[in-house]
């Protein structure tokens, strides 16, 4: 299971996102109440106003939140994309353009700071800057990193602060690499080295010494980044694949849950 868009296409808002999902037509920050899902758009329209949306030379996209005049707060969609990893949403920005909606990615909250900029109203005030991080390169730098060696209930501890911990301003990219890979090394020690949906061994081990078992989101369509470790499972490539392509993935998904209540209790 994916959200099925292709980054750099070009979408129909109203067909393509509203007409799948649902949410609000007028929103520059979309949440659906049914799906896992939060939609921002981005455009040059701010630039109208004295700032725009931009991606620095780190690969980090930086997203002004909503609020057109006076101060932003962080309520509705800035709250919403703050915490999304903490309510276990996946989060998908589109950019407008002439034609329709260009699809940008799939990316992480990784923090956020206050800037001054102006408003609708050509009033100065404080703009929530969104620091987000494209999901590709937290999985990438999960992958990389070499596991954290210490007792399990220690290994639990970390994960759990992981899932608890909501971008502050202006975090560090070390830190969103830090709590994915803390729930990784959790929930992969979780298993001992046995896949907790087959019960089958994991088919062989890493070069980092880990049993090769990959962590899967089970309230999210998509994998990777931080999460409450007791909503991700350690799966063998298989039962992966099942949870994300088969005809019977969200019946799985839904064993899955179970399996979860036993396993974290």
């Amino acid at each position: 299971m994916t959200w099925d868009y292709q980054r750099g296409r070009i979408y129909n808002r109203k067909k393509d996102i509203h007409g799948r999902f649902g949410g609000s037509e007028q929103a520059g920050i979309i949440t659906f109440g049914r799906y896992p899902l939060i939609v921002a758009i981005t455009s040059e329209i701010g630039m109208t106003h004295g700032y725009a949306d931009r991606t620095r030379p780190d690969g980090v996209f930086e997203y002004f939140g909503q609020g057109q005049a006076g101060p932003m707060k962080f309520e509705r969609g800035n709250k919403a994309i703050r915490d999304h990893l903490i309510d276990g949403n996946d989060l998908l920005v589109f950019k407008k353009v002439r034609d329709g909606h260009q699809f940008e990615g799939q990316f992480v909250c990784e923090g956020h700071r206050i800037e001054i900029a102006p408003d609708s109203l050509k009033q100065m005030r404080e703009a929530i800057v969104f620091e987000l991080r494209p999901i590709e390169a937290v999985i990438e730098a999960t992958e990389a990193s070499e596991p954290v060696v210490l007792p399990l209930e220690e290994l639990r501890a970390r994960a759990l602060a992981a899932a608890k911990s909501e971008p502050t301003r202006s975090q560090s990219t070390r830190t969103i690499f830090e709590r994915s890979r803390d729930v990784r090394d959790y929930v992969v020690a979780r298993s001992v080295g046995i896949c907790e949906a087959c019960a089958n061994a994991a088919p062989f081990v890493r070069a980092n010494g880990q049993p090769y078992l990959e962590p899967h989101h089970i309230r999210r369509l998509s994998d990777g980044g931080p999460d409450d470790p007791r909503f991700v499972i350690a799966l063998c490539p298989n039962c992966h694949r099942r949870a994300h392509s088969s005809f019977d993935a969200m019946q799985f998904n839904a064993e899955l849950f179970r399996k979860m209540a036993v396993i974290e209790g």
